[in-house]
């Protein structure tokens, strides 16, 4: 099946100038959504992967699946404010402003490999914002899967080092 078929580009959303590529089709078709998730666990199927973060908000729909694939548990990537317990916060940037991820200080346990998962890599900076939460608790980066890269973005800098997987590239 032809992923990329599937993904709908949507003009000036967020912002005006960004294309914004919406994946929902692809959640929607439940043949396609098996192939994406089996797509995204084949490429670490063979590693020993002991947690898979996934980044809110779509990251978490990819990532879950995968988890659960790769027989291994699902840690949240969230927005402040958004988990209940003892969190750690990284800020970061887009390309059209500032955010920040947070995650329970005891989601990640010393060690252990962890896959990051999530729907598009732009900047890298909400990846590169993962990478460092999970290494400050002492989790070591197995890879970073996404379905979408956008290429012209450069955001495989920001995470320079870390094993990388994208089904889709957009230059």
């Amino acid at each position: 099946m032809n992923l990329a078929s599937l993904v709908r580009d949507i003009p000036d959303f967020p912002e005006p100038g960004i294309v914004f590529k919406d994946i929902t089709p692809v959640l929607a078709d439940h043949e396609a959504f098996g192939e994406l998730i089996a797509a995204l666990a084949d490429a670490y199927r063979q590693l020993p992967i002991d947690k898979v973060a996934g980044i809110e908000a779509r990251g978490f729909t990819l990532a879950a699946p995968v988890a659960l694939q790769l027989g291994a548990g699902f840690v949240p990537l969230r927005k402040p404010g958004k988990l209940p317990w003892t969190t750690i916060n990284q800020a970061y940037n887009l390309e059209y402003g500032t955010d920040a991820l947070e995650m329970h200080v005891d989601g990640i346990g010393a060690g252990e490999q962890v896959l990051i998962v999530d729907d598009v890599i732009a900047t890298g900076g909400t990846a590169a914002a993962a990478v460092n939460l999970i290494e400050r608790v002492g989790g070591k980066i197995a890879g970073l899967a996404v379905f979408i890269e956008l290429g012209f973005l450069n955001g495989r800098a920001a995470i320079d080092g870390v094993p990388f997987h994208a089904l889709i590239r957009y230059d």
